[in-house]
């Protein structure tokens, strides 16, 4: 009976769900501009069916795929497009053993059969698929490619194959022997705000710095203010893709907070403090948002990965549109701007700094096991992952009496 009860349970559970779940990816289908989405991917790890493709509205113009993770992306001026991209098979591989992985950028060219060809790139062999990519890239007015690259935890630009400069994070921040064999940083992200001046994403730090060529860190957003090396929490916890709005305001995926937010510098105590922020789109709150873009329209594009979805919301956080995506996306660009450095900036939002959902951290740790593993579907909650243990336990107990009374 114990059994029974289990998997009816389970079952009810999400079949209510399912049918309760609100319309996802539904919204603003007439007159959108093109939008380019860079995707991680799927299956365990998220390491399989990587791909760009460009939205003409919903419909897929163009797609390059038959590689295992690709990440930012951004549309240069000829029409192709630069992303960091990871991918395995190499045999290319010293220090390591072949075959093996390789990360780094791609420059792809739109076919016209409806595909992309890679037409350069550049790589280098890394330790470990997990926590070792590059996932950002952005071409100079140099010609250099400036790059964010958390296997050595540095940013550096190449030009003809050729590293140029580096920026090492073991400059400022205390660093392990080998940084190839931990998760140290994650440095995620890197944007040019002017020729020699960039905004680097420190993920497992909580903080954004602004490095300059010859001068290093000159700002950091976020800082350690209790000695443990890592920015307040309720600011930023691991997040990717800032944007910089102005001299006082950034936007930011807040990832690991589930939410958007816009950061503005207060003058009096020169600290950075939350003054806008948006949890949800669509009915459905964001789960490991890593891509915000303040549109020209004013509107804010968010690339909400594990809900597999890509969204616009206003100023109020009402969608006035989105796309359901095939697979986790990592960022999403709306053309023909792309990611601009410099846009609107939103009024100060009392209530923005709200913090925390009520989520049961063990189960929240559990629901992004699902997430990142299986691809659950986005109204698998907390809730899904408690009932299926309870469930779980039933089944196993049940079938304990079975064999004992036997």
């Amino acid at each position: 009976m114990l059994i029974v009860f289990g998997v009816v349970l389970l079952v009810s559970s999400l079949v209510v769900s399912a049918a309760l779940a609100p319309s996802v990816g539904a919204a603003g289908n007439d007159g959108t501009p093109q939008t380019l989405v860079g995707s991680q991917g799927g299956g365990p790890g998220l390491h399989e069916s990587g791909s760009v493709y460009l939205l003409d509205g919903k419909e897929t113009k163009w797609k390059a795929a038959e590689t295992d993770s690709y990440f930012d992306v951004t549309m240069l001026d000829n029409g192709s497009v630069a992303t960091g991209f990871m991918d395995s098979g190499y045999e290319d591989c010293e220090p390591y053993e072949s075959p093996c992985t390789h990360t780094g950028f791609r420059i792809l060219e739109p076919t016209d059969d409806g595909g992309a060809e890679i037409v350069y790139e550049y790589s280098f062999p890394v330790r470990t698929r997990s926590n070792s990519e590059v996932h950002d890239v952005e071409l100079l007015d140099s010609g250099e490619f400036l790059v964010s690259d958390m296997e050595y935890e540095r940013i550096f630009t190449v030009k003809n194959g050729e590293v140029t400069w580096q920026w090492n994070a073991s400059s400022m921040y205390d660093a392990p022997a080998d940084p190839t064999t931990t998760d140290w940083l994650h440095i995620n992200d890197v944007d040019a705000l002017s020729e020699d001046r960039y905004l680097v994403s420190v993920r497992n730090a909580n903080q954004l710095v602004v490095i300059e060529r010859g001068e290093g860190v000159v700002e950091v957003i976020n800082k350690d203010e209790n000695g443990d090396g890592t920015g307040d929490p309720e600011v930023l916890l691991q997040q990717h893709n800032p944007q910089w709005l102005n001299n006082g305001s950034v936007l930011v995926a807040d990832s690991h907070n589930d939410r958007i937010v816009e950061l503005h510098r207060n003058n009096t105590t020169d600290e950075w403090e939350v003054a806008w922020a948006v949890y949800e789109a669509e009915g459905v709150p964001f789960s490991w948002p890593r891509d915000a873009d303040r549109l020209a329209n004013g509107n804010t594009l968010i690339t909400d990965s594990l809900n597999q979805r890509v969204v616009e919301v206003n100023e109020s956080g009402m969608t006035v549109w989105s796309y359901k995506t095939p697979y986790v996306p990592y960022e999403a660009e709306r053309l023909p701007e792309g990611e601009t450095v410099g846009a609107t900036t939103y009024a100060v939002n009392e209530d923005a700094t709200v913090y925390g959902n009520g989520d049961v951290p063990v189960l929240s740790l559990l629901l992004i096991l699902f997430q990142t593993g299986i691809q659950v579907p986005f109204w698998f909650t907390e809730l899904h992952v408690g009932v299926t243990l309870v469930s779980l336990t039933m089944t196993i107990a049940g079938t304990v009496l079975i064999v004992r009374d036997r």
